[in-house]
């Protein structure tokens, strides 16, 4: 699943294309990702309107995994990539080379010339959400996540630790406590925080908070730069493959030598997710369970 580091280079790739420009026709081929429009009457039509056809694009923002396009009218859309979702941009005169699973198409005219944005998704997790403001987005969606983990202050982020006996690699995985680290990221924060994912949040020590708090942005941030992680479906707005997962410590490389002590990573699951982390670097507390 994309995490933060994709969505922020997906918003930074998507930026110099989209800002600006005016939203025409909107091809809506799966009305069922457009998760908050009651559908129960019976009825698919979704107007393109509703998709922000006619609408000029102010900017783009993001929250945690999160990315919105915000209008100069106000309506705002909320795109979620879920586990598979694609978010692209495709010049008009060009054919497009993936055709299965298109759910959306916005035709896009810019200074720069005319184009479509794409939203492609096989496995169908991610989704679009409408609203008639960013406050609107803001207040009925963001507010129920936790503060985005690029920017979380170390007093929050460790008064949020505080209120959970969760293991942290859990805690960093609810996206209500703090909002873009998924699988990938969880473990490979609480490697470079030394930190065995089966801690208890509430009980990390003062060094240990400390430890997480430079090690979240530090991690996500070079994962940034890098473009992010592809393993298999992410690509930025022009096609590109993050290249993050040539740096992966511990993230798919159970059974092999840590970079470090050159012991072997092992594996568990934490909250039905698969967890890689060294036993040697990443030791476990008599405290923890």
């Amino acid at each position: 699943m994309p995490e933060l580091p994709e969505i922020a280079n997906l918003k930074r790739s998507l930026e110099p294309l989209l800002v600006g420009a005016v939203i025409g026709r909107v091809a809506l081929n799966r009305p069922q990702i457009v998760r908050n429009i009651d559908q129960s009457s019976g009825t698919t039509r979704i107007s393109g309107r509703r998709l922000l056809a006619g609408q000029t694009i102010r900017r783009l923002d993001r929250h945690g995994k999160e990315l919105a396009i915000i209008t100069r009218d106000g309506p705002s859309l909320c795109v979620h990539l879920g586990m598979s979702g694609q978010l692209f941009y495709w010049a008009w005169r060009r054919r497009l080379s993936r055709l299965d699973h298109v759910h959306c198409t916005w035709q896009i005219t810019s200074p720069a010339g005319r184009g479509r944005l794409v939203f492609r998704d096989p496995r169908r997790f991610g989704g679009l959400w409408v609203f008639g403001s960013l406050s609107e987005l803001r207040h009925s969606r963001w507010s129920r996540l936790g503060p985005d983990a690029l920017s979380v202050d170390p007093s929050t982020l460790a008064e949020r630790l505080k209120r959970t006996r969760r293991a942290i690699k859990a805690v960093l995985l609810d996206q209500r406590v703090i909002a873009g680290i998924g699988n990938i990221y969880a473990d490979e924060i609480l490697f470079a925080a030394r930190i065995h994912p089966l801690s208890t949040a509430a009980g990390l020590g003062p060094a240990q908070r400390r430890a997480l708090g430079s090690a979240i942005p530090r991690v996500l941030t070079q994962a940034l730069r890098a473009g992010g992680s592809t393993i298999r479906d992410y690509r930025d707005a022009t096609g590109q493959p993050g290249r993050f997962a040539s740096r992966h410590r511990v993230y798919g490389r159970a059974g092999l030598p840590c970079h470090c002590c050159s012991r072997p990573l092992e594996s568990i699951r934490i909250a039905q997710r698969s967890t890689v982390f060294c036993g040697s670097c990443q030791r476990r507390r008599r405290s923890d369970p």
